[in-house]
C-alpha cells in the first residue's frame, strides 16, 4: 500500500519567508513617533483618529468604527494580514490593524491610507 501524503497549502503572504524579507515601506511604526502625535488611518470601512500616549509601549487614544464611537485608551499591538504573523506596532497599508481594550482584540479592515496629522510633543 503507498504511503498517503498531503499538503497543506499556504498563501506566499502568510509565510515566514515572505513576511521577515517584507520591505515595509508603505506605513509607519508608532514606535518611532512622539507622545501626543495624532494619525488619520484610513481602512477600508472606516476613518480612525489615534493619538499616541506612550508609543513605546503601544498606548493610544482611538476613536472611529463601530467599535471605537468616542475616544477609547487602547493598546495598539500593530497590524497583521489575519494570521498569525503581528508587525508589532506597526501600520502598514494592505494590513490590518490589531487594537486591545481590556481583554477584548479588534482586528480592523485592510488600512487604506494613514497620515500624521499633527506632531506631539518633542522628547
Amino acid at each position: 500500500m503507498p504511503a498517503s501524503t498531503s499538503a497543506i497549502e499556504c498563501p506566499a503572504v502568510a509565510s515566514l519567508d515572505t513576511w521577515a524579507h517584507h520591505e515595509w515601506t508603505d506605513g509607519l511604526q508608532i514606535d518611532r513617533l512622539r507622545e501626543l502625535d495624532e494619525l488619520a488611518v484610513q481602512t477600508h470601512n472606516s476613518l480612525y483618529r489615534i493619538v499616541l500616549l506612550e508609543p513605546l509601549r503601544g498606548e493610544v487614544l482611538v476613536q472611529g468604527g463601530r467599535f471605537f464611537p468616542e475616544s477609547t485608551r487602547a493598546q495598539f499591538a500593530g497590524c497583521s494580514l489575519g494570521g498569525a504573523f503581528l508587525k508589532l506596532r506597526g501600520i502598514y497599508i494592505g494590513f490590518r490593524m490589531e487594537i486591545h481594550v481590556g481583554l477584548e482584540r479588534i482586528i480592523t479592515s485592510d488600512v487604506r491610507s494613514v497620515e500624521i496629522m499633527s506632531s506631539g510633543r518633542a522628547h
